[in-house]
């Protein structure tokens, strides 16, 4: 998941309201985050063939997803300390070329130690990325315009969660695998003329400015505090929904071949509705925050549990399965909306390193839930990966309750 979604103006916003927004680099910045995200998820489509191809099982493929979510935590925290003062247009421009040849790497992996290389690498990006998106987008447009600006680079993200899965579902079974993962060397190269063209000089935020530097203590710092009580549930229960979301998610296309008995055809159909019901949920979830947040991130995973669970005696019913992960996808990429009105709600006054610990918990917690699925899947078979799933939901769920009374004192 690429949750990065800000919540607040950024405190560099320099040029006043009279600043030319430059919306060529905005879209350069939703086309970046279009190329992340499908660089990020690609494996999800392709994890049967891959793992043929590189001799491994379906799990240790799957661990992929998890080292690229390690190295964009490691990455999220340190990548202001670490660049420093380079500009903030180099940066990102060095991070496409990366992600660029991050994926060259993986399409020519060898073997499975080079690819895990290459998936370590989109890792950093990820991390790196989605730590200035936001804050490069608000620096680009006026303050009148952010609002916009901010919708446009996420809905890079949105994009891509519809298309990437089912797209590389059915590049893989035109071109093979190493095919559709070298299909994203172009794109990056396109993304890096793009940003070239279109980003200004972007010096790096003065390090007296608040909110300039997003540091690990910081976050910890804010996560620890007693007064802060809200925000560590808070954070633990939307670390929780996406352990437990990405438990049986990375697991997805196995379980469809081995349990549904799908072709190749089918399975890229069905991604494709997942991401289209997900791209329907971002729109529709706006109508029940507010007054009804968190009643709607207790709500959702306890659904998704309820789902996860029906798959297991509905998994070799094509129908059924469609409509079952079709709401999935609905409630699970939906949730992500709510979680980040929470940081607003929870952190008005430090919406961006709300967002940082929010960045580091999500990625954290994908890594942990995929690794954990693929040694279930491997092990134990299907059953047990979709079980873990709901239970770890159902905890979310809790969580969340929890987060509440705390937010409440109740």
């Amino acid at each position: 998941m690429s949750a990065n979604t800000p919540t607040a103006t950024h405190p560099g916003h320099q040029d006043g309201a009279h600043q030319v927004s430059r919306w060529g680099g905005v879209f350069a910045m939703s086309f970046g985050a279009f190329a992340v995200v499908a660089s990020e998820f690609m494996p999800v489509s392709l994890l049967t063939p891959m793992a043929r191809d590189l001799q491994v099982s379906e799990g240790l493929v799957g661990q992929g997803i998890a080292i690229s979510g390690l190295f964009a935590v490691l990455t999220s925290l340190s990548v202001s300390t670490l660049t420093g003062r380079m500009n903030r247009r180099t940066l990102l421009i060095g991070l496409t070329a990366l992600m660029g040849a991050s994926g060259a790497l993986i399409a020519l992996a060898p073997g499975y130690f080079p690819f895990m290389v290459g998936r370590a690498s989109i890792g950093v990006v990820i991390g790196g990325f989605w730590s200035m998106s936001a804050a490069t987008a608000i620096r680009l447009v006026a303050p009148s315009k952010v609002p916009r600006a901010l919708a446009i680079v996420n809905g890079g993200n949105a994009l891509a969660t519809v298309l990437a899965a089912p797209l590389g579902s059915y590049l893989g079974s035109l071109i093979g695998w190493r095919g559709a993962f070298l299909c994203l060397v172009p794109i990056s190269v396109l993304c890096v003329v793009w940003q070239w063209i279109s980003l200004p000089s972007l010096e790096a935020p003065s390090r007296e400015a608040p909110g300039s530097r997003t540091r690990a203590r910081d976050i910890l710092t804010i996560f620890t505090a007693f007064k802060n009580r809200t925000v560590a549930w808070g954070m633990a229960a939307c670390g929780t929904f996406f352990m437990g979301q990405f438990i049986l998610f990375t697991y997805v296309r196995p379980f469809l071949e081995t349990v549904t008995h799908v072709n190749v055809t089918q399975v890229s159909l069905v991604l494709l509705v997942m991401g289209a019901s997900g791209f329907a949920g971002t729109i529709l979830i706006g109508r029940f925050l507010g007054a009804g947040l968190y009643r709607t991130v207790m709500v959702i995973p306890a659904a998704m549990a309820l789902v996860a669970l029906a798959l297991i005696p509905f998994g070799a019913v094509f129908a059924v399965v469609v409509v079952l992960l079709a709401l999935w996808g609905l409630l699970g990429t939906s949730a992500p909306v709510g979680w980040w009105s929470w940081v607003a709600q929870a952190m008005p006054h430090n919406a961006e390193q709300g967002g940082g610990l929010m960045v580091a918990v999500v990625q954290t917690c994908i890594a942990l839930g995929s690794t954990f699925g693929g040694v279930l899947f491997d092990s134990l078979g299907y059953a047990s990966t979709i079980m873990a799933s709901a239970v770890v939901l159902l905890v979310a769920a809790f969580l969340a309750f929890k987060t509440k009374r705390v937010a409440l004192g109740a």
